[in-house]
Parts: C-alpha cells; structure tokens; sequence
C-alpha cells in the first residue's frame, strides 16, 4: 500500500485507487504514562512531519515529564504544552498507525480495527533512571534518539521512498 501525496499531505488510497481522505495520516503513540516516550514521539514526528502526519500520543496515566520537555528543547522541540491523553479517547477513530512504544503498552494496549499497521518500539522507560539529574537526562537524551531513529525510519525513509517530501 502506497502513501500518496495530496495537497501536501500523505495518505492511503483505498482499492479503488482513490484516496480515502485528503486529510492527514494520524499517528497514534502509546505509553502507559504518555509522559515521555510518546510524548516525545509526537512531538518529534511533529516537528519533522507534521506536514504529512497528525501525531497524537496517549496513555493510561497522565502527566508530561519536565525531563522530556528539558530533553526535546535541547534539540529544538518543545513539547512543553503538549497534555497526557487517556487511549480512550481515540477508540473509535480509524487511526492509520499505531505504535507502542513500551512493552506494558503493546500487552495492553486496546484494538484498533481501523488501523493500517501496528509497530512495536521496546524503549526504556526514561522516567525509571535513577541519579543525580544530569544522570537521568542522559537516559532521556539516549531514548529521545532511539524515538527519532525509529521515526526517521518507519515514516520518514518511507515517505522519501514513495516520493513524498517530508
């Protein structure tokens, strides 16, 4: 299935060969917390492909993590308005791509039967680091680039692939 570009934005073409919606291709990240690893997912997405893509991230529990808001500021990003979303309130929504970025997420994470593929990222959980606050940012700053490799990846790669400028 190839993405396509339609008014600047990256989408699927249903079988008939014409594209389902001219809107957006949502991404949804998921975390237990959603306070940093696909907090800075969406945001990472976002900030490179926000253009193509709607990224969204939710959880189970809620609350940003100043360390993830210090982290992606290092590189340019600031998540700092972005707010913890409960995974309920996307069920329901045909989200195109769903990706779990912990294992306790993939474990429970609710059926989107609307949903075009489904990725697993097994990251740390940066919120688990212990030490002195230069010693968890570290661990934040290694995740947060796993996060953009990944993303680099599985969407950006993939959108210059199919001849979509990201």
């Amino acid at each position: 299935m190839a993405l396509v570009e339609q008014g600047g934005s990256a989408t699927i073409p249903s079988g008939g060969g014409q594209d389902l919606s001219p809107k957006k291709l949502k991404v949804l990240f998921l975390c237990t917390g959603n306070s940093a690893r696909s907090q800075m997912a969406e945001g990472y997405l976002r900030k490179i492909a926000g253009d193509q893509f709607e990224p969204l991230s939710a959880g189970i529990e809620k609350g940003l993590n100043p360390l993830a808001v210090e982290a992606m500021s290092e590189i340019g990003i600031d998540i700092s308005r972005q707010k913890s979303k409960d995974v309920v309130d996307f069920l329901g929504q045909p989200i195109p791509y769903v990706v779990t970025v912990c294992d306790n997420a993939r474990q429970r994470c609710p059926i989107f039967p609307r949903t075009y593929k489904f990725l697993h990222w097994s990251l740390d959980d940066p919120a688990a680091a212990a030490g002195t606050h230069e010693d968890k940012l570290a661990v934040f700053r290694r995740v947060r680039d796993e996060i953009a490799k990944y993303i680099d990846e599985e969407f950006v790669a993939r959108l210059a692939a199919e001849g979509v400028r990201a």
